[in-house]
């Protein structure tokens, strides 16, 4: 018997785990891709993340999310990412977060690193992957983005890196001065068009593929005749659209028991309606070939975030960091070892 070791406890801060990410968005996608089809075979546990919220400040949470992925390179961890969107007031990020890896042969932590980067690169990882599942390749005449934050940023960045055509970008954002400097940066980036518009539904009404990525909390765009072109919509904000044009539409999740829950609008939709049928299926049946997408309905991709895809992506962070010498050791870190 080979005797277990105590492993070492490297801390990971952003900059090392951003260098890593820069450049390797294609390959990003298919770590994502690999994560969501353990999980559809049940190579994975994955309890509901837990939300952690304080009286009277509605918009201030902090989550949970425990994970394992069993997906031939097994991984354990937990992801605790806080959303305080008063913060950009202050001239400070909205979402910060840590992410802890566990060594699998002694449970011991092995890593901590900084996280907001791990989870918006795995939400816009899992857009691309829905967008191209759902569009069927990767071009789209006009694409729109409601809400131009650091989540939009990094789809933009996916989109870019994964060479996708478009003629041009529709924006909107409850700040426009956020809405013309990403326009300026997609610009920048060589799409060819980039026009800010003062309306969401106007975006959604006129994208092709929307990319919704916002910090609502409750439903604002509630007008049915917004998807009678019927786009592809990546809900990543989960909580935008109102029961009515989710009614309308063909619903992909990643895990539907994790995405109708904690008021999101699937969640307002099964309140209302007393059942879940209008969720259609999950990616993975989309990449598997279950289920396809309907073209005579609009298409709603709304994933919740699985933990999993952090393990994933933080899992392929920790090893190249390491791997080229970097992170931080921190020696007796652990009290009592034996």
């Amino acid at each position: 018997m080979t005797p277990l070791r105590q492993p070492p406890f490297t801390v990971l801060s952003g900059p090392e785990v951003a260098e890593q990410i820069e450049g390797s968005r294609p390959e990003l996608v298919t770590v994502v891709r690999r994560a969501y089809l353990a999980h559809a075979a049940e190579r994975s546990s994955l309890p509901h993340s837990s939300f952690l919220r304080f009286a009277g400040r509605e918009r201030d949470r902090i989550i949970a999310l425990p994970g394992f992925l069993d997906d031939d390179d097994p991984v354990a961890g937990i992801k605790w990412i806080s959303s305080f969107p008063g913060n950009r007031e202050h001239g400070l990020a909205r979402a910060s977060a840590v992410l802890l890896l566990n060594d699998m042969a002694t449970g011991y932590p092995q890593a901590c690193m900084e996280a907001s980067i791990v989870s918006a690169t795995r939400t816009a990882a899992s857009a691309v992957l829905g967008a191209e599942a759902l569009v069927g390749d990767r071009r789209a005449a006009r694409i729109g983005f409601i809400g131009t934050g650091l989540i939009a940023g990094h789809v933009h960045r996916f989109l870019r890196d994964l060479g996708w055509r478009t003629d041009g970008y529709l924006l909107h954002d409850v700040d426009p001065r956020a809405a013309h400097r990403f326009a300026e940066r997609a610009l920048a980036d060589g799409v060819p068009a980039a026009t800010v518009l003062d309306d969401g539904d106007a975006v959604l009404s006129a994208a092709d593929l929307v990319v919704l990525a916002t910090v609502a909390s409750t439903p604002h765009l509630t007008r049915p005749e917004s998807l009678e072109h019927r786009p592809v919509v990546l809900h990543l904000s989960l909580r935008d659209l109102a029961p009515d044009l989710v009614l309308r539409s063909q619903n992909i999740t990643d895990d539907t028991d994790h995405a109708v829950r904690e008021r999101t609008s699937l969640h307002l939709t099964e309140q209302q309606v007393g059942h879940r049928r209008f969720v259609d299926g999950t990616l993975a049946d989309v990449i598997e070939g279950r289920l396809v997408r309907d073209p005579d309905r609009p298409v709603l991709f709304s994933p919740f975030g699985l933990g999993v895809l952090d393990l994933a992506v933080g899992r392929w962070v920790h090893r190249r960091v390491v791997a080229d010498g970097g992170g931080h050791t921190v020696p007796d870190f652990f009290a009592q070892t034996s």
